[in-house]
């Protein structure tokens, strides 16, 4: 009798320590990575030669930048119909107006769990998804190591100047020209936090000694925090960000060359559930618009139409593409088409070529049964 209560109590714990186990394997899985990152600019694919007796393909190299400056401005906590639904309409005319009529395209964004902003900041410069370990880090963000658009921007020389969140100056240390972090604890401070980011607006606006400029503001995050989605305080800190957005193109819309155009880009980390937290999965949490602004698109004209939804992790491709980089080696993100839609069908053939051999570059190298099938 007690060698069979044994024998139950042990199949017992061996179910229980096979059932831990498996629901670590799910909840942390094996990310997925290619090669080191030193490793990480290695030569583009060829691009197939032209049709036609003795003409050569030139285009060994990853194609010249699409924009000459690009703005990221990534409003945190930004939920996707604070910017397309009635608040937007109401509190952001100026983005209104351009997403509706103006040159630009417009998307919602999915941001896959966990929905805190050291993890998002993650995906959307690697293109990669990280997991709920995260989590654990991201009170104290260690130096970012994997391949990602911020590091192959300062290797290709672009000078980046960073304003707002200090999670950035702490995943990428040394690769700004010019910084000033803010602090994200202090979530009653909803007017301080985003004051310390646009009151350097004026003067780097004018100036011509930077690529890429990235502003990421707090305040709305806080206020959602504190007091929920639904507060009173909500709809003037949208006015605020439409006025600093309206700004920045308008800025960016004066100093434009023949040659190249510039990008704005707006986007959230996340969004937030409707008592005004985050971290979960809940539409509100996941949802976040993502607009891209530039001269080089056509205007927009008919009816207005539902954005379409896209990856969070798509827009590190779409960014190292105009900005003429390599695509982080550990995306998984997929080109946005529409963004490279003014260009001959032989470029954005090319365009999707890299993406392609990027992605099937990865799956090689985390699929062990790959080669196997591909010499079947």
């Amino acid at each position: 009798m007690r060698l069979r209560s044994g024998v139950f109590a042990s199949s017992c714990l061996l179910v229980e320590a096979l059932g831990v186990a498996l629901f670590l394997r799910g909840f942390f899985p094996v990310p997925v990575r290619s090669l080191p990152r030193r490793e990480a600019r290695g030569d583009p694919p060829a691009e197939p030669a032209p049709p036609g007796p003795g003409m050569v393909s030139n285009w060994t190299k990853i194609p010249p930048p699409l924009f000459k400056k690009v703005v990221i401005v990534l409003i945190d906590a930004l939920r996707d119909d604070f910017m397309f639904g009635s608040k937007g309409k109401q509190f952001m005319p100026y983005t209104t107006q351009v997403v509706e009529k103006g040159t630009s395209y417009s998307f919602i964004a999915e941001a896959k769990p966990p929905t805190v902003t050291m993890p998002r900041i993650k995906a959307l410069m690697t293109g990669s998804i990280p997991g709920f370990i995260d989590v654990i880090v991201n009170l104290n963000s260690p130096a970012l190591l994997d391949d990602n658009l911020i590091w192959q921007a300062k290797t290709a020389g672009k000078r980046i100047i960073f304003y707002g969140d200090d999670t950035w100056v702490k995943l990428f240390p040394k690769h700004f020209v010019e910084y000033d972090g803010t602090t994200s604890f202090f979530v009653s401070d909803f007017t301080e936090v985003d004051d310390n980011v646009t009151r350097h607006l004026d003067k780097v606006l004018k100036r011509e000694d930077w690529d890429l400029l990235i502003l990421h503001y707090l305040g709305l995050d806080h206020i959602g925090h504190m007091t929920g989605p639904n507060s009173p305080l909500v709809g003037p800190k949208l006015r605020e960000m439409d006025n600093i957005l309206k700004k920045i193109h308008i800025s960016l819309l004066s100093k434009e060359e023949a040659s190249l155009p510039n990008l704005l880009v707006v986007c959230g980390d996340h969004g937030m559930s409707e008592t005004g937290s985050h971290g979960g999965s809940s539409e509100g949490e996941v949802h976040t618009p993502l607009l891209f602004i530039s001269s080089a698109f056509e205007k927009r004209s008919g009816p207005v139409t539902q954005p379409e939804l896209v990856q969070q992790t798509d827009l590190a491709s779409t960014l190292a593409v105009g900005l003429g980089l390599p695509i982080s080696r550990n995306s998984v993100g997929n080109l946005i088409l529409p963004v490279v839609g003014g260009k001959t069908m032989r470029e954005q053939l090319r365009f999707v070529h890299l993406n392609g051999f990027q992605l099937s570059r990865l799956l090689q190298e985390n699929t062990p049964a790959y080669e196997k099938a591909e010499k079947e």
